[in-house]
C-alpha cells in the first residue's frame, strides 16, 4: 500500500477502525477473527490501527494489544480519551489535565506498550478551556508517552486554539458522501495548518456498502438503531441512494462500498480513511479500494449519484450531535 503524511507522520493510505470489534454494532465480534484481521491488515501495508478507551469500556484496547504485541514496530497505534463512559453509555466529557494524565496512563496499560503514536482528545469538553487539554498533552510528548497529537469532532477555532499550544497532527471527523459538513470551514483549516484529516465511518456506517437491506438487518443492540438516517423513515430514501451508487460501481467492475471508499480516498493525499471491520473479507475488499483510480468524470458522476442534499435524516440525534462541537 502506499503511503501518506498526517502532518509529519507517516502512515499506510488507509487505516483500520477497531472499534466495531467491541463496540457498538451488535455484539462483541470474535475475538479470534478480529485479531487475524488486523494481522491481515498489517500485511496488506496498513499501519494506522484505531481504538479509544470507551471501546467496549476498554476491551477494544485490550483486544488491539493482544494483536500488536509481537510486532508493534509495524504498527501507528491511535487511540483517543475524552468521553465519559457510564453504566449505559456516553456520559459526559473530561478535558482537564489530571484527567489527561490518567486516561493515557489506562490506555497504555490495556495496550500493553510504552508510548501511544497518535492521541486525541475523542470530544471537546466545553467545561474546559482546550488550551488546559492540549497543554497536558504537550507534556506528554515531552515524557516521550505520546509522540504526536490529534482532535475528533472539533470546530475550526477549536482545531486552531489547540495548533497554538502543540502542533495537531491529525483531526479525526465523519467524513464520506452522506457527511459532508466538514468540508465547508473545516477541511480547510486544517489544510492551513498543515493537519491531517482522518476520516471515520467512510462508508456510512455501513450503509453505503449496499449490504443492508432493512433496518431490521440491524441486531437491536446496535447503535445505529438510534441514528436518524437508519430510521424507517428515512432508511427507504437514503437506500435508493446506495442503488444509483451500486449502478456506478457495476460499470467499474466494483462493489459500491469500494466506489464510496476510493471517494473518500481521492479527497486529498493527506486524507487517510479508517474503514472499520472485524473480518478478513470486508477488510480485504476496503484495502483493494485504495487502488482505484477515479477520474475527475468519475467523481462528479458520484457525486450527481450520491449528492449531499439527497441524504434523509441528520445525522445524529440533538444529543450527541451536540457533542461533536460543530
Amino acid at each position: 500500500m502506499a503511503t501518506r503524511t498526517l502532518g509529519t507522520l507517516t502512515v499506510g493510505a488507509q487505516g483500520l477502525g477497531c472499534m466495531g470489534m467491541s463496540h457498538a454494532y451488535g455484539d462483541r465480534g470474535d475475538d479470534r477473527e478480529s485479531i487475524a484481521t488486523i494481522h491481515r491488515a498489517l500485511d496488506l501495508g496498513v499501519t494506522l490501527l484505531d481504538t479509544a478507551n470507551v471501546y467496549g469500556a476498554g476491551v477494544n484496547e485490550e483486544l488491539v494489544g493482544r494483536a500488536i504485541a509481537d510486532r508493534r514496530d509495524k504498527v501507528v497505534l491511535a487511540t483517543k480519551f475524552g468521553i465519559v463512559w457510564g453504566d449505559s453509555g456516553p456520559a459526559g466529557t473530561r478535558g482537564d489535565a489530571a484527567y489527561v494524565r490518567q486516561c493515557l496512563d489506562e490506555s497504555l496499560t490495556r495496550l500493553g506498550v510504552d508510548h501511544i503514536d497518535l492521541y486525541y482528545q475523542h470530544r471537546v469538553d466545553p467545561a474546559v478551556p482546550v488550551e488546559e487539554t492540549w497543554g497536558a498533552l504537550a507534556d506528554l510528548v515531552r515524557a516521550g508517552k505520546v509522540r504526536h497529537l490529534g482532535i475528533s469532532e472539533a470546530s475550526a477555532d477549536t482545531i486552531r486554539r489547540a495548533h497554538a499550544v502543540h502542533p495537531v497532527t491529525a483531526l479525526q471527523s465523519e467524513w464520506s458522501l452522506w457527511t459532508r459538513d466538514i468540508e465547508a470551514e473545516i477541511v480547510p483549516t486544517c489544510r492551513e495548518l498543515g493537519i491531517g484529516i482522518v476520516p471515520f465511518s467512510p462508508l456510512g456506517r455501513g450503509m453505503l456498502t449496499g449490504a443492508l437491506a432493512s433496518v431490521a438487518d440491524l441486531p437491536e443492540n446496535d447503535m445505529r438503531r438510534r441514528l436518524p438516517r437508519f430510521s424507517d423513515a428515512n432508511f427507504e430514501r437514503n437506500l435508493a441512494l446506495v442503488d444509483a451508487l451500486r449502478t456506478l460501481a457495476a460499470e467499474k467492475g466494483v462493489t459500491a462500498g469500494q466506489l464510496a471508499l476510493a471517494w473518500v480516498q481521492h479527497q486529498g493525499e493527506d486524507v487517510v480513511p479508517i474503514p472499520g471491520t472485524k473480518r478478513r473479507a470486508y477488510l480485504e475488499e476496503n484495502v483493494a479500494a485504495a487502488d482505484l483510480t477515479l477520474t475527475p468524470e468519475d467523481l462528479a458522476r458520484i457525486e450527481s449519484a450520491a449528492p449531499a442534499t439527497a441524504v434523509a435524516g441528520a445525522r445524529y440525534p440533538e444529543d450527541m450531535q451536540r457533542a461533536t462541537g460543530h
